[in-house]
């Protein structure tokens, strides 16, 4: 199978990721993913890039990098809300990641920007936030069909991933973040990222060469890459129980379950419904597929 090898510019190489310090050694491979926090395709590599961390963050730092176009969607193209209704609602149904593409009709966003900034303004705050606040925006957007260019919805997902929400407020209209967000696109361009998602795959020694890997493909390719930048297949690590694994996720959907823990979404379904009858975990209302709320330490104050 042949990888696209890609050039990165030397100027991204510095390192200023507040994850890395001073005790933990340098992991060996950087994966960028290119995203668009709006896009179903996106979405649905949540399941992978999860059960990757499990298994082998160990070995790599990932980055979400913010690349979506940023225009209005509202270039008096007045077929657009139907048309992204049926995309959504076609890759939902593909990929048993619920998107509800009645957002589109209902709440349409217009001006995604602000949304994207948000993202940037969180992973100020350190790559742990900025990678929590996107996928609760994405929750946002996907399973409650919020409209995240709104600045309240936007505090309402800094607040549930505890952000300072004062520096947060400060840092969304601040230069810095404007700033990331440029340093995000201008990357894609140079990277001619052409499709969302896109994962490329950096070894730290390596200077010249990545792997680029874009649109969705099966979980074993994913490993099969990181295989070869690290010359050597590694022993994925153990997994860990099902109610930690909700517990620290917090909102998780059976695809991801079933990705993660190779069970069928039935075994998936199964396994939360215990969970369910322990009080541990809520079912929350998709369009398409099933998803999960761990309510356990409130459950337990009781």
């Amino acid at each position: 199978m042949s990888w696209e090898r890609t050039v990165l510019m030397n100027s991204q190489k510095e390192n200023t990721s507040p994850e890395y310090s001073c005790f933990t050694a340098k992991k060996p491979i950087e994966i960028y993913v290119f995203i668009d926090p709006m896009c179903p395709e996106c979405w649905s590599l949540e399941p992978y890039l999860k059960k990757l961390s499990i298994e082998y963050g160990r070995l790599f730092t990932l980055r979400p990098i913010i690349s979506g176009s940023s225009k209005p969607l509202n270039h008096g193209n007045f077929d657009r809300p139907k048309k992204l209704k049926e995309i959504w609602e076609r890759t939902a149904s593909r990929t048993g990641m619920s998107c509800d593409g009645d957002l589109w009709i209902e709440n349409p966003i217009h001006s995604p920007i602000t949304a994207y900034l948000a993202i940037k303004a969180a992973e100020l705050q350190g790559l742990r936030y900025g990678k929590a606040f996107l996928r609760k925006v994405q929750e946002y957007l996907f399973l409650k069909k919020k409209n995240i260019s709104d600045k309240s919805v936007l505090m309402e997902c800094a607040k549930a991933v505890k952000l300072d929400l004062q520096e947060f407020k400060a840092d969304l209209y601040a230069v810095s973040a404007k700033k990331a967000l440029q340093c995000d696109i201008k990357l894609a361009h140079e990277m001619e990222i052409d499709y969302m998602p896109t994962m490329v795959f950096f070894h730290k020694n390596i200077e010249e060469q990545g792997i680029k890997i874009s649109g969705l493909y099966p979980y074993d390719i994913y490993v099969r890459v990181l295989s070869e930048m690290l010359d050597h297949t590694p022993i994925p690590s153990q997994h860990p129980p099902l109610e930690s694994f909700v517990r620290h996720y917090e909102v998780v959907a059976s695809k991801e379950i079933s990705v993660v823990y190779n069970w069928s979404i039935e075994k998936a379904e199964r396994e939360m419904k215990k969970l369910q009858l322990k009080q541990l975990v809520e079912k929350i209302p998709a369009k398409h597929g099933t998803f999960w709320q761990y309510v356990g330490e409130k459950n337990s104050h009781h």
